[in-house]
């Protein structure tokens, strides 16, 4: 069976424009959580949050995006990554329309950040709407199928905050099964009222910056971010740069509840265990893990134990959702970004904020920046209703 290689990231987060502008981030510790400027709501302003401080008229400038009408946040930053991602793997005009090229979107806000304006604009007589094309979470795919001709399998996933990990073993299935030569994942969200509101009625935001798996963790961060990933397959690949492989991942499902993991984690423990075996890899050969890591009381227990019942030793483990916030749709793909840097690099980042183990677990994660050889890096991602997946990097 071919390999998946990775040859091209497009990446924007609340600590940094571009991927060289993140990954100087990363090394230095540096978190993106502040009091939001963008959004003006009443819970806004009580929490600290991963925004990106670039407004969306900026955007619109920077893209030079004539067709700027209704577009949402949430298609701008998935523009912003996707013009990055695909500069940095040379892909020409008649690679993207090829019919071979597929988009996979991952979203679960899409046009809902637009939601005030469509109410204002679903009150006025006059029934054209700039806004409806954009309102639902499939209208980012559109218009970047429209945007750029592409005539390959497009299609969008939602399922929370395991969606755009989701995408990523869709594209490299699509492959694999003959389906498309290469795949474009865009996993994206924007800060948007609709989520603020819905996560503080969950009562699971930290008055506080994050810190994922300390003793005293009280909650997540909301963050907006959007990463594009170019996947291909290995005998189309000559003379590209290759990032990384994605030589393992696997989907699994606890359907314990709505918005919580099952105690043993067994979600958690079946998706890094079949990642292992998709990978044919033993535990021991994972050297680093982008936890999901939220910051929340359930998640990262839970995680924790899951951890502890596939590796008789965990290996280095943090969370950057510590420097991002948590970018729900679009956590696969950021986290998967930051996952292919420990690999070019050799190094790994730390967790911030972090003081003190949980007690029922003991683990600590990584707290300082450091080099380590890396050929396997595991990144976990685990949504609502228990849809958790994990993917496997690889050293090329």
């Amino acid at each position: 069976m071919s390999k998946i290689f990775v040859t091209g990231i497009g990446a924007i987060s609340a600590i940094g424009n571009n991927v060289e502008e993140q990954h100087k981030a990363l090394m230095g510790g540096y978190y993106g959580i502040t009091t939001v400027n963008n959004i003006d709501s009443k819970y806004a302003s009580l929490f600290p949050f991963g925004e990106i401080k670039i407004t969306d008229n900026q955007f619109i400038e920077i893209l030079k995006e004539d067709n700027y009408k209704g577009l949402s946040r949430t298609t701008l930053l998935a523009l912003h990554a996707f013009e990055e991602a695909i500069k940095n793997c040379q892909l020409t005009n008649e690679e993207l329309s090829s019919a071979d090229t597929a988009l996979i979107c991952a979203t679960t806000i899409g046009g809902m950040s637009l939601i005030n304006e469509l109410y204002r604009n679903a009150t006025l007589t006059d029934l054209d709407s700039k806004y409806l094309y954009s309102y639902d979470y499939t209208s980012v795919a559109r218009y970047m199928q429209e945007k750029y001709k592409m005539n390959g399998i497009v299609n969008t996933i939602n399922t929370a905050c395991s969606s755009s990990a989701n995408a990523l073993i869709y594209g490299a299935n699509l492959i694999k099964n003959g389906f498309a030569k290469r795949a474009i994942i865009c996993g994206v969200d924007s800060l948007a009222k609709f989520t603020i509101n819905g996560f503080n009625s969950l009562r699971i935001l930290s008055s506080d910056i994050c810190k994922p798996f300390d003793a005293e963790r009280n909650g997540l961060n909301l963050g907006e971010a959007s990463a594009v990933i170019i996947l291909e397959k290995e005998e189309d690949c000559k003379d590209k740069k290759i990032y990384a492989t994605l030589s393992g991942y696997y989907n699994a499902n606890d359907a314990f509840h709505a918005s919580a993991l099952s105690e043993n984690g067994d979600g958690p423990y079946l998706s890094m265990a079949g990642a292992l075996v998709s990978a044919k890899i033993p535990a021991t050969e994972i050297q680093f893990i982008n936890a999901h890591g939220t910051g929340t009381e359930n998640n990262d227990v839970v995680e924790s134990k899951a951890m502890m019942r596939i590796f008789n030793t965990v290996p280095p483990f943090a969370s950057t959702k510590s420097n991002t916030g948590h970018t729900l749709g679009a956590a696969g793909a950021i986290e998967a970004v930051f996952s292919i840097l420990n690999i070019i690099h050799q190094e790994i980042y730390p967790a911030l904020h972090f003081t003190k183990p949980i007690e029922d677990t003991g683990l600590n994660p990584v707290v300082i920046y450091k080099k380590l050889s890396i050929q396997n890096v595991m990144s976990n991602s685990f949504g609502f209703g228990g849809n958790c997946s994990s993917l496997i990097f690889s050293k090329p």
